[in-house]
């Protein structure tokens, strides 16, 4: 069997590696490999090397993936052993097995214990789930009503599993249920790095899968809405144990599982940074969507990092990655309490307790004390309070929204004794705080604009306003949707963009994550409000749910096609305001899905985007093709919408710009073969897309433009075809500078270096523990890579009769590579080999002083030759043994 030189590279382990980035954490289990085998014969001699000397994590006996990941006992060996199980014949591939952190949406509001309360509506229905806003903005709510409900339809959700339980999760599983299949793959202990221990039972106990199901599928409730298609089963598939990660063992095993159980639909609200479509989760992925069945992954929660920041496994080839938008309808529920002003009657108001700690209200009734009369403060208790400040221990005080942090304006009501606290919003709704970081308040929450007003408004005419305060989890709640003036509709801005580092479209559609109200665990609440690419995912598989069952059609690509070409392309917004252009296709792909009329299209657009690609690498013609599969001749209109040309790289820097990035109002200009088609019924015709890349864009910034092909049809359609293309060079951008690696300590999670020359004692060979303050080989990717190499080379004589064998990696004599290299299928930013000594020989290096030299390779670079490599070396250090 011929292996490729990078299959080669995979041999090492990568034990110890950190691939860095906003919440995503992504790790080597040390001594842990998945190996795919050619077949499921033929593995009596892979078991025979095993001998023993490993335990089986996860087996892999399924129709597209046969395997087995292990891990091995022997920690000081582990490299050589996999090296030698690699090389046997009925082995296909090797990785080590990386971890998944668990999703990180940001939770908005938690419901209390008590999680089925009394509950009024203001401004929705209970009765009426057609009207919940998420629905309405994808046009479910008009699929739903023709009676399409995804009935019939198995839906896997890939998560922290599913709490059955839930009366508005079915209450049970099984058979019948609507949670009808699924298993728990890992156990409630499993942190990543341990075996995981399976059992028959995928019982959430985190939360996120619970709300993720929701979206999809909740049933009836007091809170006013169903899940995007109540009607389908379920099937629950825990890869993460209550706390901790998921090896990509694990969710290869989950998606092929899923698949062989007769998933229709698989959704995943998983992923960490990489942008590399081979990483061996995404190729498991993109096999089973080549095999027929949709996948969704949501496409990441990473948008503060600007361009060329996409995920895994939504990343791989055909995979459905799904960005977010905001909410255009942001719901609010209050416990509702009740206040009085003087002697008056009570009167009923809503408030939001704070998210942790601080819950303390019950029966608490204390006059109102407001730290300013003036209701446009922008920075209401931002600074210490006046010496004058009475003591705030026997008051509620009620300070406004705005300009500085909840626990900086906590810290100084705290300061003058107060422990009760309610924040009033600077718009309509209300959010929850945390401000548990400032012990001496018992208890915080928030209302809103108007609830605040109202106060200010009695105090001022000199009355005495008095607050009788109902504990979170006895109070009636009351929900409100308010109108999302500022973002609804918009791209989220924390939704990760793309494109991949080989340019490939991603994400490839929108769907409303921000502000998302769903069940979660009984034991947790019950209901919540979160907001996350993780809550747009499930609500497109539902969207696909819809669209299959109205066609009877599920063919993954016919979908993408319908979804992103009948999608709804927004205008940019910085989350502070909308500007007069489109967001860019690397951000929102085709844009908002609209499942309507995806569902009823009769004019067929393929592809589902065009990608001209880099300056190097140019394509200078596509084509799209329209089908007109209605029974009527159509006449349709081809044309082009650019938008503005945005700038990956920050201005004189050879490193990627945070969102928001810069735009330049410079666009591409396309010329198409035919601006004007009439197309028989049951035909189709091909038109060419001949791309011009903008003027005027600084090539050396990396400015991604993008638009859309759009045809409108005499029938009434209205579809487009998303495009992007780069002016610069990927494969000349140094995805490396010299300077950009360092030395740190490995407990230090913000990788901050060491002086020059630190001095390392560590365990003995063999003896190092997670505790252990090791040196961490640091280094800083400019751009992404396929290819970390780390080379150590020693400055010092080695001790006496210490023998040496170097070796030689183009220009660099080192004796060898540190344990942990190379690094594989990296995203930009920092990342870090926490060193014990180790080599990937299996051997230890000698105490002494150090330098590391780091080799990465460039994107579409050749790791056979020397120039598509850039260089970094790390200051001195020296490691001495205990």
């Amino acid at each position: 069997m011929v292996r490729s030189a990078l299959f080669v590279s995979l041999l090492a382990t990568i034990t110890g590696a950190i691939a860095r980035g906003s919440g995503h954490t992504s790790k080597i289990v040390p001594g842990a490999y998945i190996f795919e085998f050619e077949n499921d014969h033929d593995t009596a001699e892979f078991y025979k090397q095993l001998n023993g000397e490993g335990s089986t994590r996860m087996k892999f006996d399924y129709k597209l993936f046969k395997g087995v990941s292990v891990q091995l006992k022997d920690l000081s060996n582990h490299e050589d052993k996999a090296q030698k199980m690699a090389q046997l014949p009925a082995v296909k591939n090797m990785w080590p097995v990386t971890l998944i952190q668990a999703p990180n949406p940001k939770v908005e509001w938690v419901a209390g214990t008590n999680s089925l309360p009394a509950l009024q509506s203001r401004d929705v229905s209970p009765t009426d789930p057609s009207n919940f806003p998420p629905h309405k903005m994808v046009q479910i709510d008009k699929l739903q009503a023709k009676g399409y409900t995804g009935k019939g339809v198995k839906v896997a959700v890939i998560d922290t599993g599913i709490d059955y339980t839930h009366p508005a999760l079915g209450g049970c599983f099984g058979a019948g249920c609507l949670v009808s299949f699924g298993t728990d793959l890992v156990g409630d202990d499993y942190s990543g790095f341990n075996t995981p221990v399976p059992d028959n039972d995928p019982k959430d106990c985190a939360g996120h899968g619970s709300h993720v199901a929701g979206i999809i599928a909740a049933q009836k409730n007091p809170y006013g809405f169903t899940g995007g298609a109540p009607d389908v089963t379920l099937g629950a598939y825990r890869v993460f144990g209550c706390e901790g990660q998921a090896g990509n063992d694990v969710l290869i095993a989950a998606y092929n599982k899923a698949f062989e159980d007769g998933a229709q639909i698989i959704t995943a609200s998983i992923g960490g940074p990489s942008g590399w479509a081979e990483e061996p989760w995404a190729v498991a992925v993109a096999r089973i969507v080549s095999a027929g069945v949709p996948c969704t992954v949501s496409a990441g929660n990473d948008g503060d990092h600007g361009l060329f920041y996409a995920s895994t496994a939504a990343n791989g080839k055909k995979v459905l990655a799904v960005a977010s938008v905001d909410n255009e309808n942001i719901p609010t529920v209050f416990s509702l309490s009740s206040y009085k002003i003087d002697s008056g009657a009570d009167t009923k108001f809503g408030y939001v307790p704070a998210s942790k700690g601080a819950d303390g209200w019950k029966g608490v009734t204390k006059p109102v004390y407001a730290l300013t009369l003036d209701t446009t403060i922008a920075d209401d208790a931002c600074s210490p309070l006046p010496d004058n400040t009475p003591d705030l221990s026997d008051h509620i005080v009620l300070v406004r929204r705005g300009s500085c942090t909840f626990v900086q304006k906590a810290q100084n009501v705290a300061a003058k004794g107060g422990k009760y606290l309610l924040y009033y919003n600077t718009i309509a709704g209300a959010l929850s705080v945390d401000v548990s970081t400032v012990p001496q308040i018992t208890a915080a929450g928030m209302v809103e604009d108007s609830t605040g007003a109202t106060w200010i408004a009695a105090i001022k005419d000199g009355k005495t306003v008095t607050l009788s305060m109902v504990d979170l989890n006895e109070a009636t709640k009351q929900i409100q949707f308010s109108n999302n003036k500022a973002t609804g509709g918009a791209l989220s801005t924390y939704t990760s963009w793309g494109p991949t580092w080989e340019m490939d479209v991603k994400p490839q559609i929108s769907s409303p994550g921000g502000n998302i109200l769903s069940t979660y665990p009984v034991a947790l609440g019950g209901y919540a409000t979160l907001s996350g690419t993780s809550m747009a995912c499930p609500l497109t598989a539902a969207a696909v749910a819809l669209v299959a069952q109205a066609r009877s059609n599920f063919d993954p690509t016919l979908l993408e096609n319908l979804l992103a070409t009948t999608a709804n392309p927004q205008l940019f917004n910085d989350g502070a305001k909308f500007y007069d252009f489109l967001a860019p296709v690397a951000q929102q792909g085709g844009g908002l899905i609209q499942a309507y009329d995806a569902a009823f299209a009769t004019t067929l657009l393929s592809p589902s985007s065009l990608s001209f690609n880099d300056t190097d690498h140019f394509v200078s013609k596509r084509q799209i093709t329209l089908k007109n599969t209605s029974k009527n001749r159509v006449t349709y209109k081809i044309g082009h919408v650019p938008t503005d040309t945005f700038y990956t790289l920050a201005n004189s820097s050879g490193y990627a710009a945070p969102f928001p990035n810069d735009a330049v109002a410079s666009h591409a200009s396309v010329r198409l073969s035919q601006q004007q088609v009439t197309v028989p019924a049951g035909r189709s015709i091909t038109i060419d897309v001949f791309p011009t890349p903008p003027r005027g864009v600084d090539a050396k910034r990396l400015g991604l433009w993008s638009g859309y092909i759009t045809v409108n049809g005499t029938d009434g359609s209205h579809l487009s075809v998303p495009y992007q293309g780069l002016t610069g060079s990927l494969r000349k951008q140094q995805v490396l500078f010299p300077e950009d690696s360092w030395i740190s300590n490995s407990t230090d999670t913000k990788l901050n270096p060491v002086a020059n020359g630190t001095v390392f004692t560590i365990p003995g060979p063999g003896n190092a523990g997670p505790t252990d303050i090791l040196p961490a080989l640091a280094v800083n990717l400019a751009l992404g890579t396929r290819i970390v190499r780390a080379d150590l080379v020693l400055l010092s004589a080695p001790p006496h009769g210490t023998k040496i064998k170097t070796k030689k990696f183009f220009d660099t004599t080192s004796i060898g590579q540190p344990s942990g290299s190379p690094l594989l299928w990296q995203s930009r930013g920092p990342t870090s080999i926490s060193w014990s000594g180790e080599l990937t020989d299996n051997k230890f290096a000698p105490p002494g002083t150090y330098k590391v030299v780091f080799h990465a390779l460039r994107i579409f670079g050749n790791e056979k030759k020397k120039e598509d490599w850039y260089v970094s070396e790390s200051p001195a250090f020296t490691i001495k043994y205990a």
